[in-house]
């Protein structure tokens, strides 16, 4: 399939921090899946069965942690890899007869004490293609964190993973990961071919940071990116717009292919051709930046250890600690520390 639809579905997110307890927060997000369900099917009817991708915001299911511990997140917000919410997942997937992607948060058996944000991605019979487990995050684990146990259990592979399907060599990325180029480019140099981007995000008339990076991310890699914005957070005390809009579809080339206003919103889809983005990636010319690359000559600048350190949640025995939220901002503040020892900012 060289050709084909792709969107990024511009939702509204119901968080579930004020939820009274466990089984309400499961109720709300049983809700929200059936939300998801009418608008993807909807969405499909409408733009037509060249539909072959959706991409959902950042944690559509239930917002995100607000002061909340570790051990409550987990219980009232994370679902587990071979859960019925991921069968229902799979099953609007199949039901719709497209790939479907998006963010939410999962519980880990090798990792009772801890949560990760991870991405998705079904393909449409409803099977889990692609998992990818955010790396980068202020305030909430990461693999990062645990890197050493991590490893063992999913080896290298795990961290930067792309799926080959149909629809081409897809990857994942988070909210402001897409602000590190070096995701994208390890992801890229991994053959992927498109991004899709969950994010929870403000949206401006002005450029944002978040829409700088994926035009250059696009650009640099040459690879298409899919990025939908959620439609506003309710159930939280912030104003409920504050992250609505913007949702996009970016070519190999960094162009705006299609982009949705405020709101819920379909308008974010675009056609996605394999065959003229491989095309230009296997052109010989100066345009094509990706293959002009020299990455041998910053090597010994990203093993530099002065900034963000592995491992920050095992002990010295290798064994998990739960963070309180706090230890995230205490191991930022001792990166800056060390920086300035070494006259470095």
């Amino acid at each position: 399939m060289q050709t084909y639809a792709a969107l990024a579905l511009q939702i509204g997110v119901r968080a579930i921090n004020k939820c009274p307890d466990a089984a309400a927060c499961r109720a709300a997000i049983s809700a929200s899946l059936e939300r998801v369900a009418a608008q993807v099917a909807a969405s499909k009817q409408f733009i037509g069965p060249h539909l072959r991708l959706v991409v959902l915001p950042e944690y559509f299911l239930t917002g995100y942690p607000l002061g909340e511990t570790v051990a409550s997140w987990r219980t009232r917000a994370c679902v587990a890899a071979d859960g019925e919410e991921y069968q229902r997942l799979g099953r609007i997937a199949q039901e719709n007869q497209l790939f479907l992607a998006g963010n939410l948060y999962e519980i880990d058996p090798h990792f009772p004490e801890l949560y990760f944000q991870a991405s998705f991605i079904l393909d449409d019979s409803g099977d889990c293609v692609l998992r990818y487990r955010r790396l980068i995050s202020m305030f909430g684990p990461t693999p990062h964190d645990v890197l050493d146990r991590y490893l063992e259990v999913y080896g290298a592979d795990s961290l930067f993973p792309v799926a080959h399907s149909p629809l081409g060599r897809l990857a994942a990325v988070a909210s402001e990961e897409i602000l590190f180029p070096e995701i994208c480019r390890a992801l890229a140099l991994k053959g992927a071919e498109l991004i899709c981007h969950s994010s929870s995000e403000v949206a401006s008339p002005a450029l944002t940071p978040k829409n700088v990076a994926k035009l250059a991310r696009a650009y640099e890699n040459h690879l298409y990116v899919v990025s939908a914005n959620s439609a506003g957070v309710t159930g939280l005390d912030l104003p409920s717009q504050s992250v609505d809009g913007a949702s996009k579809v970016i070519d190999y080339r960094g162009q705006v292919l299609a982009e949705a206003a405020a709101g819920e919103s379909m308008a974010a889809h675009a056609d996605v051709h394999l065959d003229a983005l491989r095309q230009y990636r296997r052109r010989p010319d100066m345009f094509n930046v990706l293959t002009r690359q020299r990455l041998a000559l910053f090597s010994s600048q990203y093993q530099d250890d002065a900034v963000h350190p592995a491992n920050s949640l095992l002990d010295p025995a290798g064994e998990v600690i739960e963070p309180h939220r706090s230890h995230f901002r205490a191991v930022q503040a001792e990166v800056i520390r060390k920086l300035v020892e070494r006259g470095l900012i």
